[in-house]
């Protein structure tokens, strides 16, 4: 078994729902992504690309199913590099990442890109299709945004509520309250807004041609707990939950170039960071905000590292209070965890978010001079992803 390697990273800015990148599409997206990632590597012939693994959790419109593919053709790269797309929710990215640093170690690949897209503004309504011609009744179009559709009536209750609700559930848990939370996002949005003029972004955003974004769109530099604390609760009369302590809609696109150390002199850049270790954790479906923290504990300890040894830690901020509620369990310090902002401030378009955290940590580590990171991230219906990075700068 060989070691793998992220060696480039790239994404768009993330876009606010119908907002500035609301007229492109999705495999387009992708395609700026693919095309923004392999130009820090300009000595790589796309040639020697062996795969291409592409994470999006919707796929039923123009993503059209296998939309890695679409975005090598769209990007231009040889038709002879295969790609395939992979949905694990919000973790599909990362998932990704996984996979394609297990064909590096395996021997299966040298080099692989991987990758993730979502355009939760473009994702369509659906109609159930029947199972006779002509039927009698009404049916309803159900949106592919977010959440559960077309529910399986076998599904428990408790399972399928609905994302809110279920990290309502987790604020009533662990006894995490609304300033609490207010004050976390607000912490999101200041960092997120440093890190961009500080010019942190500058080596990890690319464009998206025809549209005027040059940062992320979901930003509020001026945003405090106070200010939020004005805002009503978006899913209980008496919640804590708040369009402003949890994640928006977004749309974005975001890339890795994943290779092996002896495929440096075909990249032609040294690499940033290895994958140390990966994780995978699984829970009730209503809990899923709290699998990180099982996820990152199996990483750290395939990492053959603890805690203590950890130095930054990307955590996608789905809600307010499954971040806090994960950091307690872990008992880090909160000043390494989403350093540069995180998904409140910085958008979580659902399929790019993996990579985006994975990418940020890479860059986070290489600026820093630290050794070890962790880019953890919680997934609907249960589910959760982390990844340990060694910095190699």
């Amino acid at each position: 078994m060989t070691s793998s390697f992220v060696y480039a990273a790239a994404r768009t800015p993330f876009g606010r729902f119908g907002g500035a990148l609301a007229e492109v599409r999705p495999d387009d997206l992708a395609a700026v992504a693919l095309q923004g990632v392999l130009a820090k590597t300009p000595q790589l012939d796309p040639e020697r690309i062996q795969d291409v693994v592409w994470g999006n959790a919707n796929g039923a419109g123009e993503d059209n199913r296998n939309v890695g593919r679409m975005a090598v053709l769209l990007a231009g790269l040889p038709t002879s590099v295969p790609a395939t797309t992979v949905n694990r929710l919000c973790g599909s990215s990362l998932d990704a990442a996984m996979t394609a640093s297990r064909q590096v170690e395996s021997g299966d690949a040298d080099v692989v890109v991987a990758g993730g897209v979502e355009s939760m503004t473009r994702a369509p309504w659906v109609l159930p299709k029947p199972s006779r011609a002509y039927p009698a009744g009404n049916v309803t179009a159900v949106s592919t945004t977010l959440g559960w559709r077309l529910v399986n009536e076998r599904m428990p209750a408790e399972w399928t509520v609905s994302l809110g609700e279920a990290n309502e559930q987790l604020a009533d848990r662990f006894g995490i309250g609304r300033e609490r939370q207010d004050e976390f996002a607000a912490l999101s949005h200041r960092r997120a807004d440093e890190a961009w003029t500080a010019g942190f972004y500058d080596d990890l955003v690319v464009p998206v041609p025809g549209a005027e974004l040059t940062r992320d769109e979901s930003i509020r530099a001026g945003s405090t707990a106070g200010k939020l604390a004005g805002l009503k609760a978006s899913f209980r009369s008496d919640g804590t939950i708040t369009a402003g302590n949890a994640s928006p809609l977004n749309d974005g696109a975001s890339a890795l170039v994943i290779g092996s150390e002896a495929a440096a002199d075909t990249i032609g850049v040294a690499p940033l960071a290895r994958i140390a270790g990966r994780g995978v954790h699984a829970l009730a479906p209503q809990e899923f905000g709290f699998a990180p923290v099982e996820a990152a504990d199996k990483a750290l300890a395939r990492a053959g590292i603890r805690w203590d040894d950890v130095a930054a830690v990307e955590l996608n901020e789905a809600f307010a209070v499954q971040s806090l509620a994960c950091l307690d369990a872990w008992k880090v310090d909160p000043a390494i965890v989403n350093a540069k902002g995180g998904a409140i401030a910085i958008g979580h378009p659902l399929g790019a978010s993996g990579a985006r955290i994975l990418g940020t940590l890479a860059h986070r580590l290489r600026e820093s001079g630290d050794r070890w990171g962790v880019a953890a991230i919680c997934i609907g219906v249960g589910q959760a992803l982390a990844v340990v990075l060694e910095n190699q700068a």
